[in-house]
């Protein structure tokens, strides 16, 4: 296909190219030979409609392998891992001819409760961006784009059309949009899709600070920014700001209303044709890529390795012994079993909403189970996930489910989270476990102590029974193929090794969203700035069910002695050796966290820079090499805007989890200059630290005092009158030296201080 430039297309054929055709394609331009793409949901399989569906685009999809979720797969911590998921989307993706799979979301979970957490990754934006960008990396490699999302600080689903996420700077930059900057710096997704809500009152359609100044200008973005299914407010303030297609389709209404802007002088006509040429080179882009894989699908590859990342994507958050017997899990072939709960029958494998996708094939827990043990296994479902289920009819399956326990070896309870309890389009209203199931695991500790809580979620629930029960297996949602690789952990078959990537708390009041989630009067205020997730609960030392980074093996891991070296472009180079030192193979995941004692301003006690996952033998060692990039280092300086690397000796904790120090080193790390200007409304303390007009003002003040004879003697003993006055701004300093410090004195030393150095 020849290139099309935009100024081939009349202005109504370059308006018409803003916006959809339909629910999932976009506009064709049959007289240059422009032909249409389909773009279709993702993100952890492919959702495409079959042709008739409904006009909404909720309808049947053709079938596809459903990979397991954000919040199954973001666990897996592993790179590799996630990129060969991506792949497989993307060879899914063009057999399907379509053209841009719509994910991955990479959003923060700022909160426990946000419906949509189950396509989010992480309450870190390190772990969000690096797995980001695999699974980018991935897709993209099959000749399809993909669509990064949903940009940006998108964290609810309360009044998600509306709602301004009101943020401040650091927070914003720190944590909202660096995994963004990440996944577009490292792997160049072919189209980011921004955000319903609005960002401290501008909507994400209509900001050209977020579209242009930041994702273009500063990150280099080089595709195509398309709109959340009617995202857009006001098309014609929005094209020139930075959103290249609307999507869906909006009846030719808002095409119109480009044309006439451009016509009328409101709308500059090169932003039409920049935004039409973008939607031109992403088609052009996506017709280079068809044809370079071909059906039919390998149904079976793509399960086996939705199975394998169900089993890696498993976190194992307890796992005691029993009257001196030795672990609970892995569990014996030949143990007598007893399964209890809906959901080891009928599996909750994926959220609801527009993510839903219509799978190959669906294993279930208890087949898996049955087939994979020796023994007897009986099962009794325990309770019902309908809702309004009578309390009798709750009481009856209960009391079904413990006659079914008596005698067991083990009793293996499926607990968790109905699908109507969490979806997109609304947000959770407590991380609790339904009554009726909390009253079934009471139940069943009454008449054994060897049980097995196996959980099925989108999101962390609380575990107020942690401490009671022997084994706990965070099950999440984990895809097609959740239920055998549930089976595949529990008999350990497959050695879990997943790591949680948000923190599970004691209980709701303890998260950092408490009180301003979901906000009111569409405004919520991010009132706990920087600290997101763990960095919360360390800063104030809280008690957490299970922290960040957490997760248990069946083997043992030893760390060895931490040693950083300088890297390429100033990065930290950490190394340490990691020991299987138990008796079967395992993976461990080695964290990073840094800290800066003494910085010049606020920080969280520790903050995730880098990660690797390591398979290891029994009695393997390995030399784990981990890179913290500069740039990761940096704070978001508002007295300047732009990103500082403050100098210091920073604190490089090797990690198991936020909580699991295994080793300590200290890196030495070069300053940013920053040159901030002097003003009479800076401090004297902020002028004593200048390094021109400091040295000068110090011995003023240091002939002014000698001629104060007597000021230090009516003070309080070691009170420094220089130190009350650190925060008196300098311009009102002649209020009290008189004509020690006259204004052109001052207005002097500024200019002298705020001179071009050479």
């Amino acid at each position: 296909m020849a290139h099309i430039s935009a100024s081939d297309l009349t202005l109504e054929e370059r308006a018409s190219l803003t916006s959809g055709a339909s629910f999932w394609y976009t506009k064709p331009v049959d007289r240059v030979g422009l032909p249409a793409i389909m773009v279709t949901d993702g993100p952890h399989g492919l959702r495409k409609q079959r042709e008739g569906g409904d006009h909404l685009g909720m309808g049947d999809s053709v079938p596809a392998t459903c990979f397991p979720p954000a919040v199954g797969l973001g666990a897996s911590w592993d790179v590799d891992l996630v990129e060969r998921v991506g792949v497989a989307l993307g060879v899914e993706t063009a057999i399907e001819n379509v053209a841009v799979l719509l994910g991955p979301g990479i959003n923060i979970k700022r909160s426990p409760l946000c419906g949509r957490n189950f396509e989010y990754l992480s309450e870190d934006p390190i772990v969000s961006g690096v797995l980001g960008a695999a699974l980018v990396r991935g897709i993209q490699s099959q000749g399809v784009g993909a669509s990064l999302k949903h940009f940006a600080a998108n964290n609810q689903e309360h009044d998600r059309m509306r709602a301004s996420s009101d943020v401040d700077p650091r927070p914003l930059r720190e944590i909202y949009l660096r995994g963004f900057e990440r996944v577009v710096t490292d792997a160049q997704p072919w189209t980011v899709m921004c955000a319903y809500n609005k960002i401290n009152g501008v909507y994400a359609s209509e900001d050209p600070w977020l579209l242009t100044t930041v994702l273009r200008e500063e990150w280099g973005f080089e595709g195509l920014v398309v709109s959340d299914w009617g995202a857009v407010n006001d098309r014609v303030v929005g094209l020139p700001a930075g959103l290249d297609l609307e999507m869906p389709s909006s009846g030719g209404v808002t095409d119109r209303q480009l044309v006439d802007a451009v016509t009328a002088g409101t709308l500059d006509e090169a932003s039409l044709d920049l935004a039409a040429q973008r939607v031109i080179d992403l088609v052009e882009k996506a017709q280079a890529g068809a044809g370079r894989v071909s059906g039919p699908l390998d149904v079976d590859a793509h399960h086996a390795l939705a199975r394998e990342a169900a089993g890696r994507a498993m976190v194992l958050l307890r796992n005691e012994s029993i009257g001196g017997e030795g672990c609970l899990l892995p569990l014996r072939r030949d143990a007598k079993l007893t399964v209890v709960g809906a959901f080891a029958e009928k599996p909750r494998y994926q959220g609801a909403g527009s993510s839903m996708i219509n799978p190959t094939r669906l294993d279930d827990a208890l087949t898996a189970i049955r087939g994979a043990a020796g023994g007897e296994v009986a099962y009794a479902p325990g309770f019902s996930v309908a809702p309004d289920v009578p309390d009798a009819e709750q009481a009856a399956l209960r009391a079904e489910a413990v006659a079914a326990a008596a005698g067991a070896d083990v009793v293996v309870a499926f607990l968790g989270l109905p699908a109507r309890i969490e979806s997109e389009g609304y947000d959770r209203t407590d991380i609790d476990l339904p009554a009726e199931q909390l009253a079934l695991l009471d139940s069943l500790l009454e008449v054994t102590p060897k049980v097995v809580v196996v959980l099925s979620g989108g999101g962390v629930v609380a575990l107020p029974f942690r401490d009671r029960v022997p084994a706990i297996l965070e099950g999440w949602l984990l895809g097609q193929a959740g239920g055998s690789a549930t089976a595949d952990v529990l008999f350990g078959d497959v050695n879990p090794s997943g790591k949680l990537t948000e923190t599970i708390p004691v209980r709701l009041s303890d998260t950092p969203a408490y009180l301003d989630f979901p906000g009111e009067f569409g405004h919520v205020r991010y009132g706990e700035g920087l600290f997101v997730g763990y960095r919360w609960y360390d800063a104030r030392d809280l008690e957490v069910a299970y922290p960040f980074g957490h997760g248990l093996s069946y083997t043992t891991f030893a760390y060895g002695a931490v040693a950083v070296s300088g890297g390429a472009d100033g990065d930290v180079v950490v190394t340490v050796p990691v020991t299987n030192t138990g008796a079967v193979a395992g993976r461990e995941v080695v964290q990073v966290y840094t800290s800066l004692a003494g910085s010049a301003v606020q920080r969280p006690a520790r903050e995730l820079k880098a990660f690797a996952s390591v398979a290891l033998e029994p009695g393997e060692t390995r030399e784990v090499s981990l890179t913290v990039r500069r740039a990761d280092l940096a704070y978001w300086d508002v007295r300047v805007d732009r990103w500082v690397v403050e100098g210091g000796d920073y604190t490089v904790e090797v990690a198991a989890s936020s909580r699991d120090v295994r080793g300590i080193a200290t890196a030495t790390v070069a300053a940013d200059e920053v040159s901030v200007p002097l003003t009479r409304e800076s401090t004297l303390g902020e002028v004593l630290a200048h390094p021109v007009a400091g040295p000068v003002l110090k011995e003023s003040i240091a002939q002014m005092m000698a001629g104060m004879d007597g000021v230090a003697d009516i003070l309080p003993e070691g009170v420094d009158p220089l130190a009350m006055m650190t925060s008196f701004p300098f311009g009102r300093i002649s209020m009290i030296a008189g004509d020690a410090a006259t204004p052109e004195m001052i207005d002097g030393l500024l200019a002298l201080a705020n001179a071009p150095r050479p």
